[in-house]
Order: structure tokens, then sequence, then C-alpha cells
């Protein structure tokens, strides 16, 4: 098998903050699939389930369209990135008012193999 050879997921606009995705990825980065996998399983973080939605994703696209063996591959890299941001309005007292950032993100995960 070749050495250059990634297997490429992502999603975009995912209702999460970069920072708090950053978080949870950091725990799986360079890891096994198979740690991987069960790290983000048990972790109680709202981040853990949506990395672990684009991971599954990754590991099916290596599965069925370069026939790669789930046992040799590892999270290669995971890039995290800002999406738009929702500007709101949020009412204070004394007729004042503050501005409420919602901010949006999308993820990239690579899986590489083990050789």
């Amino acid at each position: 098998m070749r050495n250059d050879l990634m297997v490429e997921a992502s999603s975009r606009v995912l209702k999460s903050t970069p920072r708090k995705l950053n978080l949870v990825a950091g725990l799986v980065r360079g890891k096994n699939v198979s740690f991987a996998t069960t790290q983000l399983k048990f972790c109680e973080k709202k981040a853990a389930n949506l990395i672990n939605k684009v991971l599954n994703s990754a590991i099916a696209n290596a599965q069925y369209n370069y026939g790669l063996d789930i046992d040799n591959l590892y999270v290669k890299e995971i890039l995290i990135g800002k999406s738009f941001t929702l500007r709101r309005v949020y009412p204070k007292a004394m007729g004042r008012a503050n501005r409420v950032s919602k901010r949006y993100s999308n993820i990239t995960i690579k899986l590489g193999e083990v050789i």
C-alpha cells in the first residue's frame, strides 16, 4: 500500500464552537481508530458525539471506497475550522443590549494507514 494514501471525511456547519471541538479532538489526534472510537464513546461532551459521527464516516470511506483494514488505520489529523457566526442581541437592564455570538464549526478528519 502507498505511504501517502489518506482517507478523508468532513462535516460542515456544526452547532458547536471550534474551541470546544478542539478540546475533544485533542484526545484522539494521532491515535489508533479503535482507541479513538472508544475514547469518544465514553467522553461526556457534546462535541465528542459530533466528532464520532465524522470519524465513523471516515472509517466507512476507508472500508468501502479503498478496501482498507480498520485495524491498520489511525487518525492522521483532525482539522477544526471556523464557519459562520450568527450575531444576536440579548436584552439587558435599563434598555441596554449585549451582542451574543453563536459560532459554528467545520470538521475534517484524515485517516492514515500504519505500514
